[in-house]
Parts: C-alpha cells; structure tokens; sequence
C-alpha cells in the first residue's frame, strides 16, 4: 500500500481523458513541414506578384492596338498564296451553305461531317487571307472569322443533339457572315 501512495499524492496526477485524445506540443519535425508549406505559399505568391508585375509593365507594348493589329500568327497554310486562297474561299463558302440540303432532310450526322470538312477549308483560305492584309484591315475580317466559326461549332452540337430550332439559328448567321465576308474580299 505505500508504493501506491506516491503516485496519488502528487501534485499533478496524469489525468486520462475519456476521449483518449492528447495534446502534445508539436515536434521539431512538424515545426518544420509547417515552415515549408509557408515558404513554398510564399513562394507562389512572390512569383504570382511578380508575373503580375511584368504583365502590367509590358501592358502597353502587349496591348498597343496598332502593333496588335500587325502581329503575325502564321496560321496560314505554308503552301497556300493569298491569290489562291482568294479564289477558293468563294467555293469554300458555297460549300458550307450547301450543308443545308442536308439539314433539310435531318441528316445529322452527315450534315456534321461535310460542316467540318468545308468549315476547316474555309478556316484555312480566311487565315491566309487575314494574314495578307495590312494591320487595319483585319479587325472586321477577325470579327466575321468569329462570327461564323463559332456558329459553326454550336451548329455542330446541335446537329449532334438533333436541336432543329438551334441548328437552324446558326446556319442562318454562318449565311449572314459569310455574306458579309464575300462583300468584303
């Protein structure tokens, strides 16, 4: 009985808690791993702050619009010249708006294949043709380009969902910019 004395008259027994859980101060190893999460956090952020930075620095020279207006992609054909592409782009398009007998008769699926196979045509004799032209004269040649292909990809999605209300939509404005596309060539 007097070795069990001892260990209940000290002052600050062990206390054993009912959920079993215990608080330890975190080791040196943990302390470590902390710091390393905080400097790689660091880390991104400074980088972050500095890409940032360099944006807004070079802001001007990046978004001046007369020198983007005359940047040079060279999404062009290589073996393709401007006076070809001129010439072909007109069948091209009638190619395109030729799709509609298809639709007509909701012949979806082929309707989709002979859409991309002329829309990429088309795609390839318009950058040719965007790219000969002088810095000012791209922007509206640009706009109708987005006009028509994406209208072209959403005529594509309704083909595939067998939507006749919004494939008839997009085929109407693909025939609406390509007519102002041909006016303007």
């Amino acid at each position: 009985m007097m070795a069990i004395r001892p260990l209940v008259s000290q002052a600050n027994p062990p206390r054993i808690s009912p959920t079993f859980s215990r608080h330890v101060k975190p080791s040196l190893e943990s302390r470590e791993i902390t710091l390393k999460a905080l400097h790689s956090k660091l880390s991104r952020r400074i980088g972050a702050i500095a890409t940032l930075v360099s944006v807004l620095l070079a802001g001007d020279a990046i978004f001046n619009k007369e020198f983007a207006n005359g940047l040079d992609f060279s999404l062009v054909a290589p073996e393709q010249t401007v006076e070809e592409a001129e010439s072909e782009i007109r069948g091209h398009a009638r190619e395109m708006v030729e799709v509609k007998a298809l639709l007509d008769s909701e012949s979806w699926r082929v309707a989709q294949k002979e859409l991309r196979r002329s829309s990429s045509r088309l795609k390839q004799d318009l950058f040719t043709i965007i790219q000969s032209k002088p810095g000012r004269e791209r922007p509206p040649l640009r706009k109708l380009y987005e006009v028509i292909f994406s209208n072209v990809s959403n005529l594509d999605f309704a083909a595939r969902d067998e939507n006749a209300s919004l494939v008839w939509e997009c085929y109407k404005n693909i025939v609406v910019a390509l007519d102002d596309l041909l006016s303007i060539i």
